[in-house]
């Protein structure tokens, strides 16, 4: 016999068929039940899939409602109604879309042998806000295995922490003055009694700061914060929160003109301005009033803005706000002015009367004609023109924290080559488009305005649009749908103090409700000649400020 040869008995060779044919049979049916749930993996996908992308959709169609055009969506009132009802069910379809997509990361790595831990997705509550600690330990820590009842060792601990709320709370300061008297000389001897802003009022600087925060900065009205007060058992009439904002911007005016004082003061400006309705009583209706805005350079190392409420929109108002003042020996501001190209600027930077004045223009504003373009699809110039500033601005975002000596040699070298080929390509395609149109129109505005427009490659310390600026007056625009109008010129001029320190202690890193309350405490008592230590960029709390 072969060794090499496996012999089989006839009976082994009667038995080879059926046992074949079981083992097809068996791998038939186990490819069909793969089959089977691959068919329904497929499905699962694919409802998952239809689910995420209606999710999505309904995300989009939310956040067009809220932040889209008004004529894609809603009037203006209906856009405040519907503000907050948009935001939860805006949230509540962002909960669906991530729990769908953890069930689709949970399925993918469901077959896999080791599940990497989940990294928690959600930021670290703030450390220093105060933590109640609440322990949770076994109603026994004897070993509940039969048979051994010894004690448990604690071998460490879980951790979860849920951040929760207490509404304002109202508190009394109650100060008590001793008296004390000499039997033998008749003398009597008291401690000063405590100044404040209001005198002979109930409201302490805290108060008085709450309520400047709640109406400036968080845009309540004033019949607002009375039914938020009502809630806590605290009657504070409208009429007597007006009258404490009215006292409190007073103490402030001192204040703000020192730091108005401390905003031109820099070489570099960013000008801007927004509408604001003013009412007036005598014609039964609002007139359009408005608040100019003034900034320190996006690139200086100390920031301030600084408003200006005014009746109108003439170039007289910014010429007389940065004319100086002679007799306070305040003097006349001059250096780079940053603005759009509004022709009330022209005046304020005539070089025939102001030689030591000279322009930059908001790159944005142009870089927005060829964009508005390019959303309508109407022009390939302007698809063109998005791409090209699309590349300087990324330069641009690389350079912020730089300083401006660095800045302007980066520019050179890496940006002005871009701005070179985009002015060449700029006055040739404007020979191929007609007179007249759009893309002309964005043309020529870029070209007529060169000069200004790449001030930033000639001087580090000028940015290269007046973004910035726009972003301190998104206040006023949040403050007049709340407000609705201002009362009087004092009233806008009394709101402008307020925001430009608030909003400036925002810029340098504060808290603008303890800022407030701090410099409210300290003002009655301050010096004259201390006055500048309590300027946004220069404030440091008293130990004595906390409530």
């Amino acid at each position: 016999m072969n060794n090499d040869v496996l012999e089989l008995s006839p009976e082994m060779l009667q038995a080879l068929p059926a046992a074949a044919r079981a083992f097809i049979e068996r791998q038939t049916q186990a490819l069909a039940e793969h089959r089977s749930l691959i068919a329904r993996k497929d499905r699962e996908i694919t409802l998952r899939d239809a689910q995420l992308e209606k999710l999505k959709f309904e995300i989009a169609r939310f956040r067009r409602w809220r932040f889209g055009a008004k004529a894609e969506a809603m009037n203006a009132e209906q856009r405040r109604l519907f503000e907050e009802t948009l935001a939860e069910d805006e949230a509540s379809l962002q909960a669906r879309l991530e729990q769908l997509r953890s069930q689709a990361a949970a399925a993918a790595v469901a077959e896999r042998a080791k599940k990497a831990p989940r990294q928690p997705r959600r930021q670290a509550l703030p450390e220093h806000l105060r933590r109640v600690e609440h322990r949770h330990e076994p109603e026994s820590t004897t070993c509940p295995q039969g048979g051994c009842g010894r004690a448990m060792t604690r071998i460490g601990e879980d951790v979860t922490e849920r951040l929760d709320v207490v509404p304002a709370e109202f508190f009394v300061h109650r100060h008590v003055y001793g008296k004390w008297a000499c039997r033998c000389c008749q003398s009597l001897v008291q401690a000063t009694s405590q100044r404040e802003v209001v005198e002979g009022g109930m409201a302490a600087s805290g108060l008085l700061a709450y309520t400047l925060i709640s109406r400036f900065a968080d845009h309540l009205p004033y019949y607002r914060q009375e039914a938020i007060n009502a809630r806590s058992g605290v009657h504070t009439p409208r009429s007597t929160l007006a009258a404490w904002a009215g006292q409190a911007g007073a103490a402030l005016e001192p204040l703000y003109e020192l730091h108005r004082q401390f905003v031109l003061g820099c070489r570099v400006l960013h000008a801007d301005e927004t509408p604001v309705a003013l009412l007036d009583p005598g014609a039964g209706k609002t007139r359009r009033a408005y608040v100019w805005a003034y900034a320190r350079s996006r690139h200086d190392p100390t920031p301030g803005v600084v408003y200006d409420f005014c009746r109108g929109r003439g170039a007289q108002y910014p010429l007389a706000f940065l004319a100086g003042d002679a007799r306070r020996g305040i003097a006349r501001w001059n250096g780079t002015l940053l603005t759009d190209r509004y022709q009330a600027y022209e005046t304020v930077l005539d070089p025939g009367v102001y030689p030591d004045r000279q322009a930059a223009a908001c790159v944005a504003h142009a870089r927005r004609k060829f964009d508005e373009l390019a959303k309508a699809r109407s022009s390939a110039v302007a698809d063109e023109a998005v791409v090209r500033l699309a590349a300087i601005y990324a330069i641009e975002r690389n350079l912020i924290d730089l300083g401006n000596d660095e800045r302007l040699a980066l520019r050179k070298r890496h940006a002005r080559p871009l701005w070179d080929e985009l002015q060449v390509w700029l006055k040739l395609e404007r020979h191929r488009v007609l007179d007249g149109s759009p893309a002309a129109g964005a043309i020529d505005y870029t070209l007529n305005h060169w000069v200004a427009l790449t001030r930033h490659l000639d001087d580090g310390a000028v940015a290269i649009d007046n973004n910035h600026l726009e972003q301190q007056i998104k206040p006023w625009a949040m403050g007049r749908k709340a407000w609705m109008f201002v009362g009087s010129e004092l009233a806008g001029q009394r709101a402008a103090v307020v925001m430009s320190l608030v909003q400036s202690a925002r810029l340098n890193g504060h808290d603008p409700l303890a800022y407030l309350r701090d410099v409210l405490q300290r003002l009655p008592t301050m010096l004259n000649s201390r006055l500048a230590d309590l300027l946004p960029h220069r404030w440091q709390p008293a130990c004595s400020s906390a409530p």
